[in-house]
């Protein structure tokens, strides 16, 4: 190691300790763990923890009073949670939104998706900022077939990008002047700045920007200078999280600076950004400081482990005490560019860090006969049993009743007085307590396989196991996700819990190797210290890369490097310590899956690639290996440029350790509890370790920081550097029985949600349509040899349980005629299906020596076009189900192995013979699309084969039936639950409700409850005849939206199968619109329908008051074009809680596309996009709001609306007023206005504006005498919102596999 002069520092501030790693002149190192808030004993901990170490290493006193010495310091670096925290917290400064006149309420409408997908009550992050300014100023992107008359002076302007704009209004430079003034004579400082195509045009945001500074405020952030990337809801975000925290960031920064002898002038002090580079302490900014402490970890695991320790690639497990970080490294940083924290998406490059579980803070439940682990977290307070702080149980607790914590081996910082050890005490009495509870449940339960009671211990490994297969799940998903096997990386374990698991989970994922760093407990701290500086230069572009786009990509490049170099000389790098990464951004034409790409090495030019490299090679290279295929022929599209410039820092840390030649010293052998029962476990501290020494588990290395488990059939190794490489052996596979284990149960639930979920993977990875590769509009499904629902993810309510109809339909119809190597191909209402455009592949699978198929798999998928009347095949006013498309009732699309391609394809062309109707309009994407869904049922087969081959076809059968059974336990018992409720409430367990389409058709429910058994009757009958329409709703609809329902009330996560319905018996009349005939048009019930029987069985429960009850389907097109969408509404109140305004609800949850990019593609102007007022319902709680969208057609074009609820208002409930009903105005070029009804379509001409209004939410309870709605201009939804009153106790996800679940469950 090379001498140094003076003191270097490397810091993580985190939530709950503070890490410092120090270099001393001489080359001795310290390690220190603090408290991050112990105001009683210092202000702050990273001061405190620099101030301890110079103290005691120069012998010198050096008050906490008084500011510090910076004489022998030679650098600082630092990672902080102080934005993280500000923005969890919602603890960021005063700020207030400029935004383009008409979209007052865009960021708080957003992509108007709820979060989860089950909670009535939607409860969302506060909005960063206080108050909203409305700026009028408008420019409109040129479009070569706009037909719309221009001003005589209009201004044309040219973008960043080389798009032209139109500049339709300027600043009203009067009018602002006096807003602002409103704002700051609030006290408001802090701006965000967030203008229409400002990614390409940044003139008016810089106009306001302008104006602002010089009107006295004192932080202004515009969205163009941020991050100039187009969409102007994630860059709206991004703005706002730095106009809310960098503010933060300075305040602390001059704090910590404050604590130094001349306020650390003259000292490097760098800080750690979410992309895993250090910059300068005076640019460190909100917007890339959210992973600041997590990124420090993945540098550190990176710079230690690849390519000096391993071959393979690394997964990084960071697992904390209220969080577990995942991420993965080959070679380079895999970075995202866009992520949503805590309610806010934001777009800069970070690290893809992905928190996937609560760690050991995750709190242990057992309900319904299932072990559950988190997601709810005891947090840092009051922290788990054993923190003396009257915590609730934790895995931590788990741990220490197992004895692989060690009370005199942890940090003695509990108690009042922040001296006592952990409490082990407390964490017995409390397993004691759950462990007759688990008693008490498996006595009443005929067919355990535990005859004789759970031990306290068996019950803390059952849960411990369970977490571990919790944590794995995400795992492989993260790998799995861009093509690569899980099984052939290296899992680099940090974090102070981490050690416990790692054996167990690389053994679960199938890798061979764990490597613990010595510094794992400090690892974000001490890569830190490896870390190189970092500065990004990044412009938006919009070129098609082809050989007359490369001259200006390469001069673009330069400039942004130049920017990079000349950046970090003047940090004081010289040139040949400076590197220069260039990226392109790219994605093909027609898609919104953009990557970032980068190449090795350069091209010569010559008209085949720009001078910096072969980008398309590497972009189709990445696009194959993530989803499965390229489309050679489409043109691919520049989206940004980037370079990223790095400042080599070159820092060995390396220390070797020498060899001992003696046998390592155990300090003591303590019993431990292991799958197999007790073992003796020995105890090694591991700074007492040599590089010669190998140790054989059961063991367990103490570290200052953290505590390493070697599990039984695991052989530790000590590397040269002191750190700890683990050899991972097979260990001996539970003998499983077909008797009931509930440990077991827990962990096939994940098993089985595990295949679902792969089975998505590869759909979406293989699929080449819009809907399917990036809407992820798909359900992947495993049944039962009965045909019963297993596991089914995502859970898109619209298809909950209803692939279960579709399944037994066909086993029924074929029997025996279904044999190995066949798949069904079906879509027809009467057959279990949804509506036309959803396509369902059935997989029969068989298992050697079985006659029949063991169990099926099966992938739905919604393909956007399959034929009909209109393009998209959802037509408004169609009256029979030849309109809405080609139909399959029982088509083999594989027969013996082989795809039926040309038979497909002639069924795809058959609504052409129908009047007034075509074939497919888009036969490649479906045929493409169907082969996905084929690989998709093969990954499902694959995976339960090797179940079946692990545990045998008996047992796999066994829990297949249990997880179902656990479902209809939970059922029971709600049932039993609500019909005791009404008993008590009504004196009667037999409930009913009724509503009305706008048609008059009547959805009528009776619900009798048998409290006794915990079942209940949903009898439909007294509903309305079959339409004359398209608002017939399959049978299937009706029972998803009855799951959908009981789920809901449940109100905690339970397995989502048969089993939900078999306490349920439903009655559906032939002929009604429910149950309607075979040939009868469906496709309006799909969207419409729906949640009006939601809204019926919520009705009759009485949980709440209705939601919009509608889906507000909007279509415009012409030869050229085509474009859906759904559109938000008001969400029903209850008894606790406010309905969420401008939201989807109930059984759709689908992103709408933002208003940038609808007006980059599609001719039309989007004027507005507001919520509307006093639309909600009135009550002591009131409904949620409705919207306005509006927007003006810039070319002849055919739209077509189906809506509901605009004839019957969303009612209200126990005396709540109902919301207002929705309106579909047209307004014609001459001003003529008209309304349009609920469903029409028309032909639309160039000026005509679209208004569609959709409805409000009912409220709850009769509205206090003097409530006085505010519906003013000055009207702001920041005062209705809806906030996570729990949010503290649930983890905060992160990162690309969560962005994968939210856009899973936004469709």
């Amino acid at each position: 190691m090379t001498a140094i002069s003076g003191f270097q520092f490397a810091i993580d501030r985190g939530g709950t300790f503070t890490d410092v790693y120090a270099r001393c002149p001489g080359g001795k190192t310290r390690v220190m763990k603090l408290l991050s808030e112990d105001p009683a004993n210092y202000m702050d901990a990273p001061r405190e923890g620099i101030r301890r170490i110079l103290e005691e290493e120069t012998g010198k006193k050096m008050p906490a009073s008084q500011p510090l010495d910076t004489s022998q310091i030679d650098w600082i670096r630092m990672g902080t949670t102080v934005a993280t925290n500000a923005l969890l917290e919602r603890k960021g400064v005063r700020m207030a939104l400029l935004v383009t006149k008409g979209f007052r309420d865009l960021l708080y409408i957003g992509n108007q998706a709820r979060p989860k997908i089950f909670d009535l009550e939607i409860a969302t992050p506060d909005m960063l900022y206080e108050e909203v300014v409305e700026v009028a100023e408008r420019v409109i992107l040129q479009d070569s077939t706009c037909q719309l008359s221009k001003k005589p002076d209009l201004q044309i302007v040219t973008g960043t990008t080389g798009e032209k704009l139109e500049v339709w209004e300027s600043i009203d430079k009067e009018q602002l002047t006096k807003d602002l003034q409103r704002i700051y004579d609030k006290g408001i400082r802090s701006l965000a700045v967030v203008l229409m195509h400002a990614y390409t045009f940044d003139g008016h945001e810089q106009e306001v920007g302008k104006l602002a500074l010089e009107m006295g405020f004192e932080h202004v952030s515009l969205s163009s200078a941020v991050m100039p990337m187009v969409r102007i809801v994630p860059r709206g975000y991004t703005a706002c999280a730095d106009g809310y925290l960098t503010p933060c960031i300075k305040t602390y920064l001059n704090s910590f600076a404050g604590g130094f002898h001349n306020s650390l002038e003259g000292i490097r002090v760098l800080f750690m950004q979410s992309d895993g580079g250090l910059t300068p302490m005076d640019r460190f900014n909100g917007s890339r400081a959210i992973l600041s402490g997590p990124a420090g970890g993945v540098v550190g695991y990176a710079m230690t482990t690849y390519k000096r320790q391993t071959e393979l690639p690394v997964i990084g497990f960071d697992m904390g005490g209220t969080s577990t970080d995942v991420s993965r490294y080959a070679g380079e940083y895999e970075h995202v560019f866009e992520t949503t924290t805590a309610g806010v998406t934001i777009q800069a490059p970070q690290l893809d860090i992905n928190t996937v579980a609560a760690g050991g803070g995750s709190r242990l439940f057992f309900r319904a006969g299932l072990f559950q682990v988190g997601p709810e977290s005891a947090g840092a307070h009051p922290g788990p049993s054993c923190y003396r702080k009257g915590g609730p149980l934790t895995v931590t607790d788990a741990n220490l009743v197992l004895g692989r914590l060690l009370p005199d081996y942890f940090p003695k910082i509990f108690g009042k007085s922040e001296d006592q050890p952990l409490d082990r005490e407390a964490s017995l009495n409390g397993f004691k307590e759950l462990t007759e509870q688990v008693n008490e449940f498996l006595s009443s339960q005929p067919g355990s396989v535990k005859k004789d009671p759970m031990t306290m211990e068996e019950v803390a490994m059952g849960f411990v196991n369970v977490a571990n297969e919790t944590m794995c799940r995400p795992i492989r998903a993260l790998t799995q996700a861009k093509g690569h096997d899980t099984s052939r990386h290296v899992l680099a374990c940090f974090g102070g819990a981490g050690g416990q698991h790692a054996c167990a989970i690389a053994r679960s994922l199938g890798m061979a190797t764990v490597f613990v760093h010595r510094y794992a407990g400090i690892l974000s701290a001490y890569g830190m210290a490896l870390a190189d500086v970092v500065h990004e230069a990044q412009e938006p572009c919009a070129k098609k890369y082809e050989a007359e786009s490369f001259d200006f990509i390469d001069q673009r490049i330069d400039e942004l490097s130049k920017q990079c170099v000349e950046d970090l000389e003047k940090q004081g790098f010289a040139r040949s310590q400076i590197e220069t990464e260039p990226y392109l951004h790219l994605r093909y034409d027609r898609t919104d899956h953009g990557l970032m790409c980068k190449v090795e090495g350069t091209s010569a030019g010559g008209g085949e690639a720009p001078r910096h490299g072969d980008f398309q090679g590497a972009f189709t290279n990445k696009y194959k290996r993530e989803f499965g295929f390229i489309i050679p022929d489409r043109t691919i599209i520049v989206d940004d440029i980037r370079v990223r410039g790095v400042g080599k820092t070159d820092i060995q840390m390396d220390v070797e350790l020498k060899k001992s030649g003696k046998e390592p010293r155990a300090e003591k052998v303590v019993k431990c509890y292991y799958d197999q029962g007790f073992c003796d476990t020995k105890i090694y501290l591991l700074d007492e370790l040599s590089s010669d020494h190998i140790i054989d588990g059961p063991a367990i290395l103490i570290e200052t920081n953290s505590t390493i488990l070697v599990e039984p059939n695991c052989q530790a190794s000590i590397t040269v550097n002191g750190d700890v490489k683990i050899k991972v052996g097979s260990g001996n596979l539970k003998a499983i029985g077909t008797d009931l284990d509930t440990i077991q149960l827990s962990i096939f639930s994940h098993r089985f949600m595990s295949t679902a979920e792969q089975m998505g993977r590869v759909l979406q990875r293989t699929a080449i349509s819009t809907n399917i590769k990036e809407r992820l509009d798909f359900s992947c499904a495993m049944f039962g040899y009965d045909g019963g629902l297993v596991a089914n993810a995502p859970h898109i309510p619209v298809h909950l349980g209803a692939m279960q109809e579709t399944v037994q339909y066909q086993m029924g119809f074929l029997g025996d005629d279904l044999k190995e190597g066949d798949m069904i191909l079906t879509n027809h209402p009467s057959c279990g299906g949804s509506h036309l455009p959803d396509l369902t592949v059935i997989t029969p699978v068989f298992y050697k020596g079985a006659q029949r198929p063991v169990f099926y798999v099966a992938s739905r998928g919604h393909h956007a076009d399959i034929g009909g009347a209109t393009p998209g095949s959802m037509p408004p006013h169609s009256k029979s189900l030849m309109e809405e498309g080609a139909i399959f009732k029982t088509f083999k699309l594989v027969e013996n192995g082989t795809f039926q391609e040309e038979a497909v394809t002639n069924l795809f062309m058959e609504p052409g013979k129908f009047p007034g109707c075509t074939g497919t309009r888009n036969l490649h994407d479906n045929l493409s699309d169907l082969r996905a869904q084929v690989a998709a049922n093969q990954k499902g087969i694959n995976l339960i084969t090797e179940l079946i081959d692990a545990y045998s076809l008996d047992v796999v059968q066994a829990y297949m039936g249990y997880i179902q059974s656990n479902a209809e336990v939970a059922v029971k018992e709600m049932l039993q639950e609500i019909g005791k409720a009404t008993l008590a409430r009504t004196g009667t367990t037999t409930l009913s409700a009724t509503d009305y389409m706008d048609d008059g058709s009547c959805i009528a429910l009776n619900i009798n409850i048998n409290i006794e058994e915990g079942t209940a009757v949903f009898d439909f009958t007294g509903t309305g005849y079959e339409v004359y329409g398209n608002c017939n709703a399959p049978r299937a609809v009706s029972l998803s939206a009855v799951i959908y329902c009981l789920r809901c009330m449940i109100g905690h996560e339970i397995p989502l199968n048969q089993g939900c319905l078999k306490p349920v018996k439903v009655i559906i009349p032939e002929g009604c619109m429910l149950n309607p005939s075979d040939t009868a048009a469906v496709v309006g019930g799909n969207v419409l329908t729906s949640q009006r029987v939601v809204d019926v069985i919520l009705k009759a429960f009485g949980i709440c008051a209705a939601s919009q009850g509608c889906m507000n389907n909007f279509t415009f097109g012409d030869a050229d074009v085509g474009y859906y969408e759904t559109i938000a509404g008001g969400a029903g109140a209850g008894p606790t809680w406010d309905g969420k305004s401008g939201v989807h609800c109930h059984m759709t949850n689908t992103r709408i596309t933002d208003p940038e990019i609808l007006e980059r593609r599609y001719p039309v102007v989007l004027n507005r996009f507001v919520l509307n007022p006093g639309t909600g319902g009135r009550g002591q709680f009131c409904g949620g709001d409705g919207v306005i969208r509006e927007m003006t057609f810039r070319r002849p074009l055919t739209i077509s609306i189906l809506s509901e609820r605009r004839a019957y208002k969303p009612y209200g409930m126990k005396g709540g007023e109902p919301g207002a009903n929705g309106k579909n105005i047209f307004v014609y070029k001459d001003g003529k206005v008209i309304n349009l009804g609920g469903k029409c379509s028309l032909d639309a001409n160039p000026g005509d504006v679209l208004r569609i209004c959709s409805p409000g939410g009912g409220g709850y309870g009769p509205p206090p005498d003097n409530e006085d709605m505010d519906i003013s201009e000055e009207y702001n939804p920041a005062k209705k919102r809806r906030v996570d009153k729990h949010a503290s106790q649930h983890y905060h996800e992160k990162g690309s596999v969560y962005a994968y679940k939210l856009a899973q469950e936004q469709v």
